[in-house]
């Protein structure tokens, strides 16, 4: 093509001025842009199968990185397309479609979703099954050509033994895949629906966490001592809360007898929690009264080293004194014990943070009945001290 091949490799190096645009002929040119920044783009014309054809733009890098030669080289392939009818920039889009993996997708998708986690997913959880399981195996793939077959290979090892851990890896796959759809990219959007159809229905028998019969929990009690796991645990088993809210109980949300746990640490997706509060027996508030005294920036149950303590700690010293039941358990047991007194099941539920009714009835009835509850885990504390254990009736306020 006459006219081409104007520019030289030195005055492509020196070109620094802001604005400044080389040409090189055949409509490629070198622009400058602000600190002297520099890239290429190259205009062609579509061929039409009549009249005038089309006038585009293609940009093809930046300089360095696409040498003189090289952004000749694609000059030429743009100019080749366009005169077959071709649009380059169509052809470019298939092209980064085949090259865009599923872990590049899967990290634009994990950023776009990160406003709907707590702490904008800085535990790792949303990410876990993916990193642990998926990426592994399929995330050098082009996600366009991931298929159902890929997925199966992916959670069939897990699908009968590990169900939880295999349906959050097909529920994130299917975010992913469709996080790619929304980029333009052509995906299978029924590929997940297609792999659980292979897969059939998982085996796994799901167990509940291992629980210490509510009669038990006052020998359990009265073993603990006063390190900082134990005092943990003699809150978690007055209160009945989880115990990651509880890890991380500090000072500032101690009023009186109620502890009101932020609404960020309760369980459920980011801005549909809201604060909880939960009220401290007279036992309950001499175990905080102690944890005060070893707390640390505030918190209540600090780490040794740092940070507070972890969510393995009260579940590793259940286990060493040879326990099957687990932290977690106590909850069941606190539920267990409530069925045998006359709570209305609003309350006895509401004790343990769980939802019920629908949501027109939640939206009417707010009430988090604090003192119904609170007369409750007083006789709770009550028989885990080693009381009678008697149940108690609750009296309707008049």
């Amino acid at each position: 093509m006459p006219g081409i091949h104007r520019l030289g490799k030195k005055e492509v190096e020196l070109a620094k001025q802001p604005g400044q645009r080389l040409g090189d002929g055949g409509g490629l040119f070198l622009h400058v842009r602000e600190k002297g920044a520099k890239y290429w783009s190259v205009q062609v014309t579509i061929k039409a199968a009549f009249g005038r054809g089309k006038r585009v733009e293609l940009g093809l890098g930046p300089y360095p990185d696409v040498t003189l030669d090289q952004a000749r080289d694609l000059a030429a392939a743009a100019r080749e397309l366009a005169r077959s009818g071709t649009d380059p920039r169509e052809e470019r889009r298939k092209q980064l479609q085949k090259s865009q993996t599923f872990e590049e997708v899967c990290a634009l998708a994990f950023e776009a979703r990160k406003a709907e986690l707590k702490g904008d997913g800085a535990s790792g959880r949303w990410m876990s099954p993916l990193n642990l399981h998926v990426i592994p195996k399929i995330g050098d793939r082009p996600i366009t050509e991931i298929t159902q077959n890929d997925i199966v290979d992916v959670l069939k090892p897990l699908w009968h033994t590990k169900a939880d851990t295999a349906r959050k890896g097909m529920n994130r796959i299917g975010i992913v895949i469709k996080h790619g759809a929304a980029m333009g990219l052509d995906v299978d959007l029924q590929a997940t629906d297609k792999a659980k159809a292979l897969l059939g229905k998982s085996r796994h028998v799901a167990k509940n966490m291992p629980s210490m019969p509510w009669q038990e929990v006052p020998a359990f009690y009265g073993s603990l001592g006063e390190a900082t796991t134990e005092l943990a645990l003699r809150l978690l088993i007055l209160t009945g809360v989880r115990s990651g809210p509880l890890r991380t109980m500090h000072e500032n949300q101690i009023d009186g007898d109620v502890w009101t746990i932020p609404a960020e640490d309760m369980k459920g997706n980011k801005g549909k929690t809201q604060a909880f509060r939960v009220p401290l027996s007279a036992t309950a508030q001499l175990v905080v009264a102690k944890a005060l005294e070893g707390s640390r920036d505030g918190y209540l149950f600090p780490s040794p080293r740092k940070g507070v303590i972890s969510d393995m700690s009260m579940t590793q010293f259940m286990k060493r004194q040879g326990f099957e039941a687990r932290p977690h358990g106590f909850r069941t047991s606190l539920r267990t014990w409530l069925n045998g007194t006359d709570a209305p099941y609003e309350v006895k539920e509401m004790v343990l943070s769980h939802k019920f009714g629908n949501a027109a009835a939640k939206a009417y009835d707010r009430d988090d009945f604090l003192e119904k509850r609170a007369v409750l885990l007083e006789q709770w504390a009550n028989h885990v001290t080693g009381g009678t254990g008697e149940k108690l009736q609750l009296v309707e306020a008049g």
